[in-house]
């Protein structure tokens, strides 16, 4: 830990130093004889050697700066030098000091910030000491010796025989034990009091416990500055310890000295700068790390002195090691890492030390390296309250100006994030959110939204994001999507069969009530139509009507409306966007399909709820034919009813079924804008849910108008089939154009057994 210094240049700087000092106290002892020698003296003296080597530098820098340049540097430098006279104080030179030297400063801060530490440890001191509340020390020994003067009693127990504070040491005999426990509980109050930095505290307990001459003892760590050297009108108190020197090698023999009890000696270590018998009471990091630094702070402090402030005592020095210790703050930390102390050694892996280390040493690259380390080994275990602290920590520096790695903060950052969400701190992740990256932020807070299902919740939560200054319209979206794509299925071809619908899944329920995150913003209606014809698309490809229903509803009805106006309001006279305008019409397509699926699922259930024409048995009596007879003007009523409802049905199916099958402007599910930004995936959808749909509609078509006897209009589904302004055709596969043929044959038999010809028409004799 100790680095020498080469001692013939500490030698040389010293008796410079001290010749100057000499020369200048006797001037009249000095012979002015110019001899040869004289000359030659002169001319190898250092300061002036090195003074004429500088000033060809010194003219250059002279003459490189204005005028007014120079003169401030001039300024300056009159202010240090003044500042570093000869004459000047202890407490000027360490003032000066704790200016320039960053160092000082740094490691003053961290003496300072873990004695409030122990500070706020220490709580109410007064509560600890009230059995020392007494005017005379050791009471229980002068009470002994004082008996034992009264008494005559023969030999007793060994104890001193005098009471000043010397005694024990100086006759080497104990006090009385409750004296002596008594001792040694203040000593330690002492010791814990200096290490919270509350020396005066201290002081104030060693008075109330009678130990006025011990107050006096910490008394004398004071820097000496008199104010009158300076000269002034009035005459000003003298400051600190003009003697300091001899009371700082007093502290440093006593606490060398193994008579003395731990915590003297360290009371007195810590005052002295003696961090070897500072050291053996300090039992965990914190206690150590201070009383590092407490002892780099007062032996960079010392050696400044001893430059800088020249003083006539021969006084013995202390320790080489000491004044000469070359101190950096990785050596402290070297020198933590190398303690024989298991407890101190534990605490230094602790992950709140390993961060206060490197902010002690300012190594934020040091530290984010850390972090990614505590990351990548366990994650998920951190605790939570680190992850917080971590966090807090990298906004901190941000806010500094500081640069942080870029890598390492996201990560942290994106850590806590998910920390908040699974232990469902709801209002805390907009905030910690915003401080990611724009991309992250948003991919980050839309994982977030897809596990908020409530309505209330999720607007709760896109007002959070918009507090924070989140892209909320591109977080739905991207929470809408998320949701849409995590079913992979591919768009599967409709079998024949007339199956009514498919069931809704519970992944179905999320899709559908996904399209709530774009209906809270009116500006957004756009894209909830968007995503809901994406969500839709699909389930009509799995035949899921219901469910697409139910997408189609959570769109407000307005929105087509709602997207005119917004284009309006932002005065735009051109057309809509062709992206918004392919959505409207697309959206259009499916309402018209799911309005012909429903209907034609009315038309179904009505279809095959015919009343059942009541039948007589065999030989029946009077009564059972007059029931009969009620029965069947029941059952006329009924199916008159029932078939004017069927008609009506039948045509309103129809109307809605050609109104997809004709739809208007180039067909159902096709867009009328070509010059919308592509999109492959959509193009590929909407084609094949023309295949898919269509031709089944088409069949559905023909099922109608057979089971209600309108076999002529069967045959005219092929026209519009063939028909090359709709070319529906081309959606069908052989086998469905083999179907659909194979259909209207039937619908020609029956026309043929009504005595028409394949077409309908009459037969021309």
């Amino acid at each position: 830990m100790v680095t020498n210094l080469d001692d013939s240049n500490w030698t040389a700087a010293f008796s410079a130093q001290r010749s100057g000092l000499f020369t200048n106290l006797e001037p009249h002892g000095v012979t002015e004889d110019v001899t040869l020698s004289a000359v030659m003296l002169r001319e190898d003296d250092p300061g002036e050697a090195a003074s004429m080597s500088m000033f060809s530098d010194f003219l250059q820098s002279f003459l490189k700066h204005s005028s007014t340049t120079v003169f401030d540097l001039v300024e300056e430098y009159e202010n240090i030098c003044s500042v570093q006279a000869l004459n000047a104080s202890e407490k000027a030179v360490v003032e000066a000091l704790f200016q320039r030297d960053s160092l000082v400063r740094q490691s003053q801060l961290v003496v300072d910030w873990l004695e409030s530490i122990a500070k706020d440890e220490i709580g109410d001191f007064s509560d600890n000491i009230e059995f020392y509340a007494k005017s005379v020390y050791w009471e229980n020994t002068l009470h002994t010796l004082k008996q034992r003067q009264l008494s005559y009693i023969g030999s007793v127990r060994t104890l001193v025989t005098e009471l000043d504070p010397d005694a024990p040491i100086r006759q080497k005999m104990p006090l009385d034990d409750l004296d002596r426990e008594d001792e040694v509980r203040l000593l330690k109050y002492l010791f814990t009091l200096i290490r919270a930095g509350m020396t005066e505290e201290a002081q104030r307990l060693c008075k109330r416990c009678g130990q006025a001459w011990r107050a006096a003892t910490l008394e004398g760590w004071k820097l000496y500055h008199d104010p009158n050297v300076n000269g002034g009108t009035e005459l000003e108190p003298v400051e600190g310890n003009p003697y300091r020197c001899i009371w700082k090698i007093s502290c440093w023999r006593m606490a060398e000295d193994e008579l003395f009890n731990r915590y003297e000696r360290a009371i007195y270590a810590a005052l002295s700068g003696n961090l070897k018998q500072l050291l053996p009471v300090c039992d965990t990091w914190e206690d150590t790390v201070w009383a590092y630094f407490r002892v780099m702070v007062d032996s960079l402090v010392e050696q400044e002195i001893r430059t800088s402030v020249i003083t006539l005592d021969e006084t013995e020095e202390l320790p080489r090691e000491y004044l000469e210790t070359n101190w950096t703050l990785e050596k402290v930390f070297e020198e933590l890492q190398a303690t024989d102390k298991k407890r101190v050694l534990e605490e230094n892996q602790e992950h709140y030390h390993i961060v206060q280390k490197f902010l002690i040493l300012g190594d934020i690259d040091g530290l984010m390296d850390e972090f990614s380390k505590w990351l990548s080994k366990s994650r998920n275990n951190l605790p939570g309250h680190l992850l917080r602290f971590m966090t807090h920590l990298i906004l901190f520096f941000r806010t500094l100006g500081l640069q942080t790695k870029e890598e390492v903060s996201i990560e942290v950052l994106k850590t806590y994030i998910q920390l908040l969400i699974n232990e469902k701190h709801t209002n805390l992740v907009a905030f910690y959110t915003c401080h990611l990256p724009q991309d992250l932020a948003v991919a980050q807070y839309a994982l977030f939204l897809e596990g908020v299902t409530e309505f209330e919740q999720r607007h709760h939560c896109l007002e959070l994001a918009k507090e924070a200054d989140l892209d909320i319209a591109t977080i739905t979206k991207t929470v809408v999507e998320n949701i849409r794509k995590k079913d992979n299925g591919e768009f599967s071809h409709h079998d024949l069969a007339p199956a009514l619908d498919t069931g809704t899944t519970e992944e179905d329920r999320l899709k559908i009530d996904v399209i709530d995150w774009l209906v809270f913003d009116p500006a957004q209606r756009a894209e909830a139509l968007k995503q809901g014809n994406a969500i839709m698309r699909k389930f009509l490809a799995s035949k899921k009507h219901e469910a697409a229903k139910e997408v189609f509803v959570k769109i407000p009805q307005d929105s087509i409306a709602e997207i005119y106006n917004q284009w309006e309001e932002q005065g735009m006279e051109s057309p809509l966007p062709p992206e918004d305008d392919n959505a409207i019409r697309e959206y259009l397509c499916i309402r018209a399909y799911l309005e012909a699926h429903e209907t034609f699922n009315e038309w179904f259930k009505h279809m095959n709820s015919a009343p059942q024409k009541p039948s007589l048995i065999p030989q029946p009596t009077f009564i059972e034919k007059t029931a009969h007879e009620h029965k069947e003007k029941k059952y006329e009523m009924d199916y008159g009813i029932w078939k004017g409802h069927l008609d009506a049905l039948t045509a309103d199916v129809k109307e809605k079924m050609y109104n997809v099958l004709l739809f208007v402007d180039g067909g159902w599910m096709v867009d009328v804008r070509e010059d919308a930004e592509e999109d492959h995936e959509r193009t590929h959808q909407m084609v094949l849910l023309r295949k898919l749909c269509l031709p089944m509609l088409c069949f559905l078509l023909h099922t109608i108008l057979h089971n209600t006897g309108q076999y002529q209009e069967c045959l005219q589904l092929a026209d519009m089939v063939s028909s090359e302004r709709h070319k529906l055709y081309l959606v069908f596969s052989k086998e469905e154009l083999r179907k659909l043929l194979q259909k209207l044959r039937e619908s020609s038999l029956m026309l043929l057994d009504q005595g028409l010809d394949p077409l309908g028409y009459e037969i021309q004799s």
